[in-house]
Order: structure tokens, then C-alpha cells, then sequence
């Protein structure tokens, strides 16, 4: 879909209904709302003070908030809704540090194409993805969102979500906006904790962490998120040096800037400012199109123009964006949704099967040692073993959307499908994911009585994805236990991974026989990992990230920069013992 430029039809019916705009409607178009504020939102709906809403996936509730706008309203503008579709709406994909790893901009596109059709079948116009932050520190949750720690292959990957989420030719006959997050430098936060500070020399932020955003916006992304961190001591979105100098003036960007949820009210905790009035006067002299459920723009956005420190024609500016977009998006001609249009559109055959070959191309054999991988699987008893061989949301991931467990076949379901002999797989879950409960004991026995010992290990899908940092990345639980247990019995041992981000395994590692890093491949990834198991399909995956051998050696990425004393050469006797930049 074309976000340039809207045709001059268009413009003129934007500055009609701008000329009809009062300042408080003007302000309307700025203000995203969801249902659950402590706000008469049907009420301000109606008067115009609403623009846009997020987190409405039930098509009749998003008609009946439509219709108060277009249809009680004085001037019937329509609302967009947006949501956040990372990897999937009711069919999940791979997530995205996982489809990173299939280095396939092509297949990342018709992944997003394919997201979008089940989300616009539902009434989203506005996507909130694709998150685009580099991350070097795996303990930071939202690693899983993103796609690693390369700034050219975040750049591909960034344009390909763009190109899919924005394809065109959706149900219901509307377009849909991609959301460029989270602007800037997000993936940097300080130990990775997040919502946390950013502090980077402006070398390393353009170099590293900025390539990816403008590639997103050169391949036509309509929209763009501001951060919640800060970056060198400014909130991100107060920050005209991000949103004024980097964003409008060098890059020319002319479509709408929103803030992330609450990060404009969210000034007043990082201590730039006292209260919501003077947290909405610096975000808008910022550049902050959209408040994003802030309590910021709907109640002091128009009271700063009449105290005369916001100019209207700013105010009119980010209005006409916001109106230009709902044109593009054809939400004035095609405003509401036929209800029963997602009966058609969920989980196609072809969309499962996608997901399938995706799940595929995103495992990453970390090792396999004598060629135990594929499984010689006639005539051999399998063990499956662990918590997340018959686990069915640990597939699906953060962000997982309306994608359901049921949906979902585990690994054991397709393995079992696949070699339907019986007997031949033996299921042992031998412990919980994050939990005390165990019988290591009825494991063991069954990896002894098998020819080959098929461990699933690794995290639930509430372990990464936002506000899930980790300190610790090893295996959860009593997992490393489980895997100590089950490889002194000295059976062939192939460990399948699914996780959110980069675990430390290096006990795994130097034990194990083979290693498939299955990550959280989403509705189809069990079949997926019965196929590569099994031999009928090749695991296609590259690491997009590097995986630490311990928490220690955080930051760290394959392109450092050497130093005087680099850690792969023999460094320089000094005090009579060699010194390089290496740890103890």
C-alpha cells in the first residue's frame, strides 16, 4: 500500500473537514484510547476527542465504537484500531528473532502479508509492529520481538515486515498501517532490564541501533512508536534530537509519530517534568503526533495552545497525518467490518502451512555430532522426555495475539502422528518448566529403555516478550537437573530448544549429541520439528544472535571491535604473564 503523497481528491477533502475542525476535535484525531480507561470513552468518541483506539480484537465491539464515530459524531470521522500483530493474529508464526534466523526477507513478507489478512479479517487497520530494536544483551525479554544483533540483517528483516504488513489486498477492504517500534535505541537497555536507560555514544546510535528504523521507513512504513527508555539522559519521546533533527529533517519522514502506551504521562517518572501538562507541552514540541493512552493530550494538549505555548498550526500539521492515513487506509470508505469475515480467513490451510515450512527454516542445529540427527527412526524406541515435549503455549510465544493452545499440536502429538507404531515414542515429562515438581527418576527410566533420548527443554512462553527480563539464562527450574540425569545414562541424547532468546548452555553443549535450537516456532511448529527430527525436512536456521556461555560475558556480539590486546592473538608479556582482553 502507498503511504505517499495522498492524491489531490483526497487533500482537498482533508483540508475540508480541517477547516471544520474545531481545536478540541483537531486534538481528537492526537488521542488513542482503549477501553478499559477510567474515561466516558463512548462519550468522547461521540465528541470527537477520540481518534483511534488499540487492544479491540472483537469485530463487533470495534462496530459498535465505530458507529458512535461515523455515525453520531458531528463530522463522522472514522476511528482506526490497532493492535500489537508481532508474529501472528489467530495463526502464529515463528517469532521474530526466530524468523531473523531464516535469513529470508522474502518469507518474512509473505509471513506479514499473511498476518495481516487475519488481522484485518478482525478490524485492525493499525499493526504495531514490527519492533525493529537491535539487542546485544539476551537477558532484556524483548529480545524475542526483534531480530538480533546485526544492524544489516535487522535492516532486511525490518523492510521485509514493512512490505508483508503492508501488502495490500485485505479482507473487509481496507489497508493496514505497519508501526515502526520502538524509536530509538530500545534494544540497548542498561543490563538489560527493561524500560530501562540508554546511554551510547551518537557513533555506536547511528552506526548500530538506527539503521534498521530507516530502513523500515524507506521500504514505506506509514507509522512510527516512540520508546519508553531514555537515551542519553531525554526520554525518547521528548526528544527532539530523535523525533526533529533525526526523523523529520534527515530522513524526511512524513507520516504519524505515536507514542508507546503511557510514555508520554510516563516523563513525569523519569523526572523530566512535574505533570501531565508539562509532560503533553514536551511531547509535543517534540513531535508526538499520538498520546497513546497518556492522560496528556485529551485534557491539556488544547489548553497549552490557549495559553499560547503549543502552536495550532502544529496541532492542525499532526491532525491532517493522522486524516491522511485514515484516508490511505480506506477506513472512510470502508469503515466497519463484517463480523463473521474471520470464519473464512483463520487458519487457512495454506497460512498452517506457511507457518510450517517458516518453523523450519528457523531451527538452527547448534550441533549434531556423529549425524544423530535425522532419527533412523524404523524399528527405534524414541524417549521423549521434558517439559516442553506436550506443551502447546509454550509454542506459541509472547505476543501471541489470539492465537490458542488448542490450535497448537505439541511435539510429542506430531512425533507420535508421524511414527504411529506403537510404543515407539515413550513420553516422560521428568519435570516442570519454572517449578519445583520432578520424576527424574521415571525419566531415566525411560531414556535407558530407549535407542534415542529426544530431550525438550527451555523456557514458557511468559518468560520473554515485554517486562520479562531474565538475570539468569540458563535453563529454568529443574531442567539442567533433568539433563545432567538423563545423559549419564549413556543413551544418544538430541536436545530440542524452545525459547525466547539466547539461553547459556554450555553444559548442554559439550554433553549433548545433537542441539536444535527450535525457538518458539509457533500454531505449526510441532509437525515443523517432527519433519526436521525425522529427516523429511532440513533445519534451515543461521544464528541471528550470539549465545553466551554465561551472563558474564554480557554484551556480547560476533562484530566487536578488536582491541590493542585482542583475545584471539597472544597478547603482550607483561609482569611476566600475557595480557590480553580476555576473562579470568
Amino acid at each position: 500500500m502507498d503511504f505517499s503523497q495522498p492524491d489531490p481528491k483526497t487533500v482537498q477533502r482533508i483540508e475540508d473537514l480541517l477547516q471544520q475542525m474545531t481545536l478540541d476535535e483537531k486534538v481528537g484525531q492526537l488521542v488513542q484510547a482503549d477501553v478499559y480507561w477510567k474515561q466516558d470513552v463512548p462519550q468522547m468518541v461521540r465528541d470527537g476527542r477520540v481518534g483511534s483506539m488499540l487492544s479491540i480484537r472483537d469485530p463487533r465491539t470495534i462496530n459498535v465504537y465505530q458507529r458512535i464515530a461515523v455515525e453520531e459524531s458531528r463530522l463522522g470521522i472514522p476511528l482506526l484500531f490497532g493492535n500489537d500483530v508481532l508474529h501472528g493474529y489467530r495463526t502464529i508464526f515463528p517469532i521474530p528473532l526466530a524468523m531473523a534466523c531464516t535469513w529470508n526477507p522474502g518469507l518474512v513478507a509473505d509471513v506479514a502479508a499473511a498476518i495481516s489478512i487475519e488481522a484485518a479479517a478482525a478490524g485492525t487497520t493499525w499493526n504495531f509492529s514490527p519492533m525493529v530494536d537491535l539487542c546485544r544483551d539476551p537477558r532484556w525479554g524483548r529480545v524475542a520481538e526483534g531480530a538480533g544483533e546485526d544492524p544489516y540483517l535487522g535492516s532486511a528483516m525490518a523492510a521485509a515486515w514493512v512490505r508483508g504488513f503492508q501488502a495490500g489486498d485485505l479482507p473487509g477492504g481496507r489497508g493496514m498501517a505497519a508501526c515502526v517500534k520502538h524509536f530509538g535505541g530500545y534494544g540497548g537497555a542498561e543490563a538489560g532490564r527493561d524500560y530501562n536507560t540508554v546511554d551510547m555514544s551518537e557513533r555506536r546510535l547511528r552506526d548500530d541501533y538506527l539503521p534498521p528504523y530507516r530502513a523500515a521507513l524507506e521500504a514505506g512504513a506509514a507509522t512510527l512508536m516512540t520508546a519508553f527508555n531514555e537515551l542519553n539522559g531525554i526520554p525518547a519521546t521528548a526528544d527532539p534530537f530523535l523525533l526533529q533533527d533525526v526523523l523529520r529533517r534527515e530522513w524526511g519522514f512524513q507520516g504519524v509519530v505515536i507514542s508507546d502506551y503511557d510514555a508520554i504521562g510516563e516523563l513525569i517518572f523519569h523526572g523530566l517534568v512535574a505533570d501531565h501538562h508539562q509532560a503533553t507541552l514536551c511531547s509535543a514540541q517534540a513531535g508526538v503526533d499520538v498520546d497513546m493512552m497518556g492522560d496528556a493530550y485529551p485534557f491539556h494538549l488544547a489548553a497549552l495552545v490557549r495559553e499560547g505555548l503549543v502552536d495550532e498550526a502544529w496541532i492542525t500539521a499532526a491532525a491532517r497525518r493522522v486524516l491522511a492515513l485514515k484516508f490511505r487506509l480506506g477506513v472512510f470508505t470502508a469503515p466497519y467490518i463484517e463480523e463473521g469475515l474471520t470464519n473464512k480467513v483463520f487458519l487457512r490451510p495454506e497460512a498452517l502451512e506457511l507457518g510450517r515450512q517458516a518453523a523450519v527454516q528457523a531451527a538452527v542445529l547448534l550441533k549434531n555430532e556423529g549425524n544423530l540427527l535425522p532419527l533412523a527412526a524404523e524399528g527405534r524406541r524414541i524417549a521423549l522426555i521434558g517439559p516442553l515435549a506436550d506443551d502447546r503455549s509454550a509454542l506459541l510465544g509472547s505476543w501471541s495475539c489470539e492465537g490458542r493452545a488448542e490450535d497448537t499440536p505439541t511435539l510429542l502429538e506430531s512425533l507420535r502422528q508421524a511414527l504411529p507404531a506403537e510404543g515407539q515414542v515413550h513420553f516422560a515429562p521428568g519435570c516442570e518448566i519454572d517449578g519445583p515438581q520432578a520424576d527424574i527418576p521415571a525419566a531415566c527410566e525411560a531414556a535407558r529403555a530407549a535407542d534415542v533420548v529426544v530431550l525438550a527443554l527451555g523456557e514458557s512462553e511468559g518468560m520473554s516478550g515485554e517486562a520479562h527480563s531474565r538475570a539468569h539464562l540458563g535453563l529454568p527450574g529443574r531442567q539442567q537437573e533433568l539433563l545432567e540425569a538423563v545423559a549419564a545414562t549413556g543413551r544418544p541424547l538430541v536436545v530440542v530448544l524452545v525459547c525466547g532468546r539466547p539461553l547459556a548452555i554450555p553444559w548442554m553443549e559439550q554433553h549433548a549429541g545433537a542441539i536444535l535450537l527450535a525457538w518458539q516456532g509457533g500454531t505449526s511448529s510441532g509437525p515443523a520439528l517432527a519433519d526436521v527430527l525425522l529427516g523429511h525436512a532440513a533445519p534451515g536456521g543461521r544464528l541471528c544472535i550470539s549465545l553466551p556461555r554465561c551472563e558474564g560475558q554480557i554484551p556480547i556480539y560476533y562484530a566487536r571491535k578488536n582491541t590493542g590486546r585482542p583475545a584471539d592473538l597472544g597478547g603482550v608479556t607483561q609482569f611476566n604473564q600475557s595480557h590480553k582482553s580476555v576473562y579470568l
